[in-house]
């Protein structure tokens, strides 16, 4: 099968040629009336980041999902919510949108892009069979979408009863878009009124090129937000539509993870702000709460509508707009937004239904046991401590690397290994480790990479790592729950194993590596030192822009690393922190250990 980059699919096809058809809907100016004017609405329903959540289920706890806010998860229980609505509007226009971030995040979409690749079986992807049952009116493309490569990526397209939308995405080779741009819908505001064309242009983050690399380099090129929608909005006026919706995979802080090198990856607000004639934005990408945010064009000083749901199906976006038909035209004239809690909502049958033997074959699959610990290894204290857990992580790492390379010309360098705390629930117990437990401790689906570093460049990044933590002075009470930079996720905070540090805290960034020496001696590892040091795929690729880890690699095998952690602890049968465990790093100050 073709993959999506060489064109739209056939159904894609015939979606865009009808948009391209549609004129301008022209008719005569009414009498001038004596009263009010009559009023409509439209109705937008929108989610985003929903990862591969359908069932309201925790699969690394094999337990319903819950947090501290009691939030609920999954499209079963957003399904309830859209149905509610449509039923109370019915007649009315609604129209439902999603803003990426779909088909990766849980052990279910994993087994379907791994285990059984759809690509391989035929199966109907389980967010495909979830977002049918829905009747989704479009969806665009997340960075997240491309993690298992274009020809999986082009099946679930292919799946979806909806067009799927990416209009900065760029065929290399022919430079046209490789996906649908947009679409315009008609719907109908009631009864005696011409329907409304919804123009829906979809946008994706240009971070992917960085992120999925290696699937995308070449094939396609991500283009500027700000820039594609100021090609686009013209064009969807001029071919008719009343309204325009921007459904974007990207933030409204106007920052990116990367460097400069690619265009902004949060852009929404800029878009809003930048490019006339746009109606609302409904964006994800962020994880954010935004209910409710307007942003002044200013070329026209209208107010434009965002708004971003959340993640993982644990809010609704509702948007309401308030229209009047004016010289033929239809005119908003009021909006607003605001989110809806699935924690108030059941489950919606007809998607359990749709997705329940996939659902159990995941938990089935899950649940298998891989190995035996001999006690507890936490994750909880793997963000300011060494623990044995992540150790796990890195000693796996080091191990496959160091077998690959032997007896090439990098046999002889030390290897060293990178490892981010993902997680600060995950936990082995005392006994059977199943493969959730190791799922829950490295929940992404990363590749394993080698590069090689100096001495100077593993001192560099590992400041750059070091500015997660907030400064605290000598003396000062440290709380491990506020220890950290809320702006620095864990997830873009590394630790390295097969060399000894000290991280000052009480120091500023940049100047907080006191000790860097050779493991288990009092020797300074040298600028010109050479090393091998295993990393996943996104930070190699440059991934929360660390300095001088994108270069060529070594070493990529295109091995899954959380795979590569089941299989040594399913080929020894035991995982016992004696085999692994080298504390090697910790934090102080002034010399003093802070825990």
């Amino acid at each position: 099968m073709t993959p999506s980059p060489t064109g739209p699919s056939r159904r894609q096809v015939i979606v865009a040629a009808a948009a391209a058809a549609a004129a301008p809907l022209v008719t005569a100016a009414p009498a001038a009336a004596t009263g009010p004017k009559r009023t409509w609405d439209l109705t937008l329903l929108g989610t985003s980041d929903t990862h591969g959540n359908v069932y309201n289920w925790d699969y690394y706890r094999d337990a319903e999902y819950d947090d501290s806010r009691q939030n609920d998860i999954g499209v079963a229980k957003l399904a309830t919510l859209i149905n509610q609505i449509r039923a109370e509007r019915r007649g009315k226009a609604t129209v439902v949108l999603d803003a990426g971030d779909t088909i990766q995040g849980t052990p279910l979409a994993t087994y379907y892009a791994k285990q059984e690749p759809i690509t391989v079986t035929g199966e109907k992807h389980p967010m495909a069979r979830a977002m049918n049952v829905i009747e989704y009116d479009a969806v665009t493309l997340g960075n997240h979408e491309f993690n298992y490569g274009l020809p999986l990526l082009d099946k679930w397209i292919r799946q979806l009863g909806f067009p799927a939308l990416a209009a900065n995405a760029i065929n290399v080779a022919t430079g046209k878009p490789a996906f649908l741009p947009y679409v315009i819908k008609k719907v109908s505001p009631g009864f005696a009124a011409p329907p409304v064309r919804v123009g829906i242009l979809g946008l994706t983050n240009p971070g992917t090129a960085i992120w999925d690399r290696a699937h995308v380099e070449g094939v396609l090129r991500f283009d500027d937000m700000i820039a594609t929608a100021a090609k686009y909005v013209p064009i969807m006026r001029d071919r008719g539509a009343d309204i325009i919706l921007i459904s974007a995979h990207g933030g409204d802080s106007g920052t990116s993870s990367y460097g400069p090198e690619l265009p902004v990856e949060n852009p929404t607000a800029m878009i809003a702000e930048q490019v006339p004639g746009i109606d609302a934005i409904l964006f994800g990408h962020a994880h954010a709460e935004v209910p409710e945010r307007f942003v002044t064009n200013q070329s026209t000083g209208e107010q434009v509508l965002l708004s971003e749901p959340s993640r993982w199906g644990q809010r609704l976006t509702r948007m309401d707009f308030t229209l009047i038909r004016e010289r033929g035209q239809w005119k908003i004239t009021k909006k607003s937004a605001t989110l809806l809690n699935t924690n108030t909502v059941v489950e919606d049958p007809k998607v359990l239904a749709a997705v329940r033997k996939q659902h159990e074959k995941t938990v089935a699959y899950v649940n298998q046991v891989v190995a035996r610990s001999t006690v507890e290894l936490s994750a909880a204290e793997s963000r300011y401590q060494d623990t044995p857990i992540l150790d796990f992580i890195n000693h796996v790492q080091t191990e496959t690397v160091s077998a690959a390379l032997a007896g090439t010309a990098y046999a002889g360098l030390p290897v060293l290994s990178i490892a981010a705390p993902f997680s600060r629930t995950a936990v082995f117990p005392a006994g059977d480790v199943k493969i959730r437990d190791v799922a829950g401790l490295y929940v992404y689906d990363n590749t394993l990479e080698a590069v090689v570093l100096s001495g100077a460049e593993v001192r560099a990044y590992l400041e750059f790592s070091a500015k997660y933590f907030r400064t605290h002075a000598p003396g000062a009470p440290v709380n491990p729950d506020t220890i950290s930079d809320p702006a620095v996720p864990d997830y873009n905070y590394d630790a390295f194993s097969g060399i000894d540090y000290d991280i000052d805290i009480s120091r500023p960034v940049g100047q907080r590596i006191t000790r860097l020496v050779l493991p288990g001696t009092d020797t300074p590892v040298a600028d010109g030192a050479q090393f091998v040091v295993a990393v996943n795929n996104y930070r190699r690729s440059g991934g929360g822009n660390f300095p001088g880890i994108v270069k060529t690699q070594v070493y990529n095998a295109q091995q899954e690393i959380r795979q590569l952690l089941i299989d040594w602890a399913q080929a020894r049968g035991a995982i016992d922190p004696a085999d692994f465990f080298q504390p090697n790093w910790r934090l102080v100050r002034e010399g003093v250990p802070v825990f």
